[in-house]
């Protein structure tokens, strides 16, 4: 295990950084908080129209994708600058849309930084990273493939030249107007048969049909989370992403640190929240004082600090031990989970000292209520990241 050398993390981050996630902070606070109350951001998330406007506001001030490749316009930021980025753009639920460090785009431009060829980087990651087009991770299958992915259905196998796919997917985020997709499906055939591949596809494409847009707990994605059925989809032989079978291999490239930017954008949404109740508790009056000398709404902002602040702490050393080259799978899991947990309570507790003002739309905090929830679920239940991690521990491989 690696915490042993948690003593050499710097705590004073690069000045550069610093500056940056204040300058996005700043952005979200002026410009894309104003949103918030826009029509297109819709139940299944902001619309395109939505995005790319809150996207040339971006790139107006200078904070538009700066963790995507130099080559690109970004500036490559280290996961220590993610950690401080993106934590400053989920102070909105719209700002990871707004500076496009949104799921799954973000999660795909890494993958494919890491993976693809230089004909695939030019073709589906320059205009993605540019912002130009959208994408998805088809992956998640009704009954099939989720959270124990060996369960994957969708099959792909070699007729000449050409692969033929056939599947269905769910909860695919992103789906509705992307402009290309990652497909992951199993080999039906050959020396790799069983296993699983990533290929790439463009969007539209008349064998992948989206069979309807799912309604969810949460509104943060553009294009919601679609169902889709994939019926004897043909792609070129060079249409894999990376190298035929190591599909669950890349699909731990692209989580590992997409876990983590969840934990960095919806930690900003759980500040914001934490600043509503605490705005509120210094003015509401009840029982003859403010409502935050009541020690029962004082300890709840206070135990709220205390999970944004394990929280933090737990994302930056995952993000540190990523830029050092460590895989951080342990630590990547237990990130999630902690931080997943935390970021909850502190959204509960924040409806909770509001009052009814809570239950309803009047302020943001009972959308990050919503969205938080949901994220105790996806890319990985809790439960599934304490399974894992209690059999490495009992098998002595911790």
């Amino acid at each position: 295990m690696t915490v042993a050398s948690i003593g050499d993390i710097n705590f004073a981050p690069p000045k550069e950084l610093v500056e940056l996630a204040a300058k996005v902070k700043d952005f979200v606070k002026d410009k894309v908080v104003p949103y918030e109350k826009d029509p297109r951001w819709t139940a299944h998330g902001p619309t395109d129209e939505l995005r790319i406007e809150l996207n040339t506001l971006a790139r107006q001030a200078g904070v538009f994708a700066p963790h995507v490749p130099k080559e690109y316009g970004g500036r490559a930021i280290s996961q220590i600058g993610c950690a401080l980025v993106f934590e400053a753009a989920g102070y909105s639920i719209l700002g990871p849309t707004a500076i496009h460090c949104a799921s799954p785009d973000e999660g795909n431009i890494h993958l494919l930084d890491v993976v693809a060829r230089p004909d695939q980087r030019d073709h589906f990651l320059k205009p993605l990273a540019e912002g130009k087009v959208r994408s998805c991770f088809c992956m998640t299958e009704p009954g099939g493939a989720g959270s124990d992915p060996s369960l994957l259905q969708t099959t792909a196998r070699l007729d000449g030249n050409e692969w033929v796919i056939n599947g269905r997917k769910w909860l695919i985020t992103g789906a509705d107007n992307a402009g290309w997709a990652i497909i992951m499906a199993k080999l039906e055939s050959g020396p790799m048969n069983g296993h699983a591949t990533l290929f790439l596809v463009d969007l539209p494409n008349p064998a992948i049909k989206i069979e309807r847009t799912l309604d969810t707990i949460d509104s943060s994605f553009t294009g919601g989370h679609a169902v889709i059925e994939i019926k004897d989809l043909r792609l070129p032989a060079d249409s894999v992403l990376g190298e035929i079978g190591k599909g669950f291999r890349y699909a731990q490239v692209r989580l590992a640190p997409a876990r983590l930017s969840h934990c960095m954008r919806w930690l900003g949404s759980a500040v914001r929240a934490q600043e509503i109740a605490t705005d509120y508790a210094r003015q509401r009056v009840a029982f003859g004082k403010k409502l935050g000398e009541h020690e029962g709404v004082s300890f709840m902002l206070a135990d709220n600090m205390m999970d944004i602040h394990m929280a933090r702490l737990a994302i930056w050393h995952t993000a540190w031990l990523l830029d050092k080259g460590d895989r951080a799978s342990n630590e990547s899991s237990m990130s999630k989970v902690i931080c997943s947990e935390a970021i909850a309570r502190v959204a509960d507790r924040s409806m909770q000292i509001l009052g009814g003002m809570g239950m309803t739309r009047d302020t943001v905090v009972e959308r990050i209520f919503r969205d938080t929830r949901a994220f105790r679920i996806y890319d990985g239940p809790s439960e599934v990241h304490r399974w894992a991690l209690g059999a490495r521990i009992v098998s002595g491989k911790m």
